[in-house]
């Protein structure tokens, strides 16, 4: 006869039998490794992204490690070998890694504040130059990000194409790679060169607001810089915001697990989360890795052009 202790017990047991399943992938996995490129000094990224990898550690129940990468190409070779669980890529180097076969996959990126899922490519002059545009500054100084840099390497590369400028190497004096987006951002406010590539989504949401709100940009004479300090000559279509992704190969509950948290972000930890942006997004989007089969065209273009000319 079933009676109702018996319909309780069995309810219990499912529920113990499922919760243990869902801890399965935490048993195999107690610690995962998150990895950011730095678009600012290191401490900087420590700073920025140690509160939610915090709220991470709390909301999945495993330990969660920040690791801030040397460059885009660290990230790729991290996913590739699997010692890096979760990323945050730019939306190139997540096309590089997928070209190259890493087993990642895209799951959410940032929503503006505006609502919107992308940025810009520009290029920065200071405000105080002659440069009115691209056409203005042949044989002069191009200061880029990284080679796998969207905003600060293959888009610019792509707009200096559309103009009539295929090779930007013997167009320019000299082009740069700086290293990170506040590198290049320094490059130009110093003097070293006379435009910069870097990302842009709006006035105030951007490496070079931040580096201004940071007080880290000062004229000669010692005084700090303002944002009319500098001038845009060219911004580019939009670039659908780089991905957040986890290894391929993780347990789906894990994965669940984590986009969750990632979701549930701002509601559960709004200081954390506004502290990655300065309060200047509204949360994380559901994205796919689909999402970035454009980029990949697009990458797969640059590619041609460096083939091209090294033919």
């Amino acid at each position: 006869m079933i009676t109702r202790r018996l319909i309780l017990a069995g309810a219990a047991a499912l529920a113990f039998t499922t919760s243990a399943l869902a801890d399965d992938w935490k048993a195999k996995y107690p610690e995962l490794t998150f990895a950011v490129v730095p678009a600012e000094n290191a401490s900087g990224v420590t700073e920025r992204w140690t509160p939610f990898v915090e709220y991470l550690s709390k909301q999945l129940g495993v330990k969660v490690t920040l690791r801030i990468a040397n460059d885009y190409a660290a990230v790729i070779e991290g996913q590739r070998a699997g010692n890096i669980h979760i990323a945050s890529y730019g939306s190139a180097s997540f096309a590089r890694a997928r070209l190259t076969g890493v087993k990642t996959d895209a799951f959410a990126n940032d929503i503006n504040a505006d609502g919107s899922t992308g940025y810009y490519s520009v290029f920065f002059v200071k405000a105080n130059s002659p440069y009115k545009k691209v056409d203005d500054l042949k044989g002069k100084n191009l200061g880029l990000v990284d080679p796998n840099s969207t905003s600060g390497n293959n888009v610019p590369r792509f707009e200096l194409d559309k103009m009539g400028i295929a090779d930007a190497d013997t167009y320019f004096s000299k082009v740069v790679f700086t290293g990170s987006h506040e590198n290049a951002i320094l490059a130009l406010s110093q003097g070293t060169v006379d435009v910069a590539a870097n990302q842009w989504t709006s006035d105030d949401d951007s490496t070079l607001a931040q580096m201004l709100t940071k007080n880290m940009l000062k004229n000669a004479d010692g005084s700090a810089m303002k944002k009319d300090d500098f001038r845009i000559i060219h911004k580019s279509a939009p670039i659908i915001n780089g991905p957040y992704a986890y290894n391929s190969d993780l347990p789906e509950d894990a994965k669940a697990a984590i986009a969750k948290a990632f979701f549930d972000a701002p509601a559960k930890d709004k200081a954390a989360f506004d502290r990655l942006s300065d309060g200047q997004k509204k949360g994380f989007h559901p994205a796919t890795t689909k999402d970035w089969d454009g980029t990949i065209e697009l990458i797969k273009f640059v590619d041609a052009l460096r083939k091209k000319k090294a033919s």
